[in-house]
């Protein structure tokens, strides 16, 4: 047995042969002559890091939120008015039903009559099942000697096992090479589309293919740096945006020109062709010159400006703008005292006087800002997590403050980031009175609120309410001048100094 022999089984170099060769071949895809439009469904901040950078090399069959459209251009030889074609290095979670194919030498008169989709790829397993009841050679190491033993093979499964010329049948559990008296047909390296094309012009063709295919999706991180302003109420940011994009396609693309879609596009849902793939993350690579965005149909369209080459099973990033410094931003405290539970609306009056009365102490922090030219902005941004930082000036080290998500959000819109709840300013829920007259159909309740600033400067506090027990209501009295956010909301902005403690009541009716 020959060395290249007893490496099949073990490594399979063989997996570099197409077995059956074909009458004509596209050649490989040139530099700049691929094109890639990606589209994402995944969730802000809903990429669990194991999906691309999975421990072992798995990531347990995980779904890749996202898919992509692939443009290639290729030479084609087509030998006569009927030729087969080729055309391999296709991704291997492509859609074979997406295919479209185009002659951009002839289009008029070169069209495909067939297309197979052809997926038997040669491994271990199959070429071992191509060799059922015929004979061949196994050897198995011991030390420095290796023994062989020959005979007609009666199964793969759990072993294999080996009937000789006498008769008898032998179990080997393990081997470390095999002796094949040739290479069956029929096995391909890799997924591989193949045409019947009819056309009147023969010879040398540039043939444009498309495809979609799933493995692959994209999404946005922003990170800010914040910094105090004059007072505890403002502050300025340093906003960053990247894009980081996986590829588990099991397609690579090399020089490829880049596109990315940012919108809710509607399409069937289908069962996830998502097989497991190891990745690995790839060095994060500035982009020079940056994306360049424009409005497409009802999405947002973000182009790079120079081509990229995007490995598979790997991640890569690119910076989607540059730094935007000096944002102007507000810092804003919100007391929601009414329990979560509480909020939803119900379809019948909640005279329940116990209902709703549990009160969440938390007051939340949020920065505010403007997505607005003039504040170094203006650029439609796509959802994404976004990660704020402050500086420590003691050792000049960034420090994580908090984080949040924002959905699409377009130019000269706010932007609000929830990082967490106050230290020292608290709040205070309590009901003081309660009335229920199911006979004349009517409620009456008094809530007070009570917030409490331990901090050594004033702060701004928005007192937000739901009032949750019935749709048709009226605030009969009031401490404070209010806002009406929505049917059922209302919110009361209050001014605390430091060290007091400000009280917020009001009394409402409600009726059906």
């Amino acid at each position: 047995m020959t060395p290249t022999c007893r490496k099949i089984l073990c490594t399979l170099p063989f997996a570099a042969a197409v077995f059956v060769p074909p009458p004509a071949a596209a050649a490989p895809p040139e530099a700049g002559s691929v094109a890639l439009t990606i589209y994402s469904t995944a969730a802000p901040g809903g990429i669990p890091p194991e999906l691309y950078r999975p421990v072992g090399g798995r990531n347990y069959g995980q779904p890749v939120p996202g898919y992509a459209v692939v443009r290639q251009e290729r030479q084609i030889e087509l030998a006569g008015e009927r030729s087969e074609v080729r055309f391999s290095d296709v991704a291997a979670l492509i859609d074979p039903t997406t295919v479209s194919f185009t002659s951009l030498t002839d289009p008029k008169d070169t069209r495909v009559l067939e297309q197979n989709y052809q997926f038997d790829l040669v491994g271990t397993e199959k070429l071992m099942q191509r060799y059922l009841d015929r004979e061949l050679t196994i050897e198995q190491s011991h030390g420095e000697h290796v023994a062989s033993l020959t005979g007609t093979l009666l199964s793969t499964a759990g072993g294999i096992v080996l009937r000789d010329k006498e008769g008898r049948v032998q179990i080997v559990n393990g081997y470390s090479g095999a002796r094949l008296p040739e290479l069956p047909g029929g096995l391909i390296s890799k997924p591989t589309l193949v045409w019947d094309i009819a056309t009147k012009k023969t010879g040398a063709h540039r043939a444009r293919v498309a495809y979609q295919t799933g493995g692959i999706t994209w999404w946005a991180d922003y990170n800010v740096v914040f910094a105090e302003g004059k007072d505890a109420n403002s502050g300025v940011l340093d906003v960053g945006a990247w894009v980081s994009i996986l590829n588990q396609s099991g397609a690579s693309y090399p020089d490829a020109k880049l596109k990315l879609i940012a919108g809710d596009v509607q399409r069937v849902e289908a069962r996830a062709q998502y097989g497991g793939r190891a990745a690995r993350m790839a060095v994060a690579e500035a982009a020079a010159p940056d994306f360049e965005q424009k409005a497409f149909f009802e999405y947002h369209l973000y182009t790079l400006g120079r081509p990229t080459t995007l490995p598979d099973n790997s991640t890569k990033q690119l910076e989607l703008f540059p730094v935007a410094r000096g944002v102007a931003a507000e810092k804003v405290l919100v007391y929601y005292g009414l329990d979560p539970s509480f909020r939803d609306v119900h379809p019948s009056p909640m005279t329940d006087r116990e209902y709703g009365v549990t009160s969440n102490k938390k007051v939340d922090v949020y920065l505010r800002f403007k997505n607005a030219k003039e504040a170094g902005l203006g650029m439609p941004l796509p959802r994404g997590r976004i990660r704020v930082s402050k500086l420590d000036t003691a050792d000049a080290s960034l420090e994580f403050i908090g984080e949040d998500t924002i959905d699409h959000t377009p130019k000269d819109e706010e932007v609000l980031i929830k990082l967490g709840s106050a230290f020292d300013v608290v709040g205070e829920r309590r009901q003081l009175d309660f009335k229920v007259d199911s006979a004349r159909r009517w409620i009456e309740e008094e809530i007070e609120i009570k917030l409490r600033n331990h901090k050594e400067e004033p702060v701004r506090v928005l007192v937000k309410e739901n009032l949750y027990r019935w749709s048709n209501w009226e605030l009969r009295s009031k401490s404070h001048d209010f806002k009406q956010l929505d049917a059922r909301t209302i919110e009361f902005p209050v001014l605390l100094k430091k060290d007091a403690e400000e009280a917020i009541r009001y009394r409402v009716h409600y009726s059906w």
